[in-house]
Formats: C-alpha cells, sequence, structure tokens
C-alpha cells in the first residue's frame, strides 16, 4: 500500500472524528414542548376600578404601580378588559366605578378572569 494513502485515510478519519464530536446531539424537544404546552399558566392578579361592564367582561383602570419599574421593563397598561366566562367567581357587584382584586389567566391573549372580589 502507498505511504500517501495511508496518511491521507488517516487524516480523513481524524477529520470525521473531530466533526462528529463537534456536532451537537440531536435532542427530541417534542415531549418538553408538548409538556409546556399542556400546563397551564400560573395566575396573574391585577387591582384596580371598574370603567365599563358588559354581559361578558369588564374594564379595570388599574390601580397605580408598585414598586420600582426598572428601564427595560415595559410600560404597565392603564387599563384591561377581563372576559367572564362559567368559571368566572365574582364576589360583589361589579359595576363602574367600584374597586375589584382580580385574577386572570391569559389564554390566546385575551385575560380570562377567574375570580373578582368587588369593593365598594
Amino acid at each position: 500500500m502507498n505511504p500517501r494513502r495511508i496518511v491521507f485515510a488517516t487524516l480523513a478519519s481524524l477529520v470525521l472524528v473531530a466533526t462528529l464530536w463537534a456536532t451537537p446531539p440531536a435532542s427530541d424537544n417534542s415531549q418538553t414542548t408538548a409538556i409546556a404546552l399542556q400546563t397551564p399558566a400560573a395566575p396573574l392578579s391585577v387591582s384596580g376600578k371598574v370603567t365599563a361592564v358588559t354581559k361578558d367582561s369588564f374594564t379595570l383602570a388599574l390601580a397605580g404601580q408598585t414598586g420600582q419599574q426598572f428601564a427595560q421593563e415595559a410600560p404597565r397598561p392603564k387599563s384591561m378588559t377581563f372576559l367572564i366566562d362559567k368559571n368566572t367567581t365574582v364576589e360583589g357587584k361589579l359595576q363602574v366605578n367600584a374597586n375589584a382584586d382580580v385574577t386572570y389567566r391569559v389564554d390566546n391573549g385575551r385575560n380570562i378572569a377567574i375570580s373578582v372580589h368587588v369593593t365598594s
């Protein structure tokens, strides 16, 4: 056998092995992604004054911001609209100018009220 062929085959093998080691392993994230999509997001809560009420929604002017807001944080909206569904519990009378504490979840970009505690 030709010595050049041996050197060439050895170098080619080393390059192939180095390439395989440098390639990150393929991972199957489909199961992790499916679990993440099935897990409901943690409930959120806000407080403020009710500015509008309809049969299946209400709007809340948010109370003053608490804590320090950092420059890199996005500003909070001044008001939010919440949908009311058959699972929403409302404690008190939901009416304009009443104060309310709302626990909600976000579903496809919509704020769904889980519970509403209304105070005068």
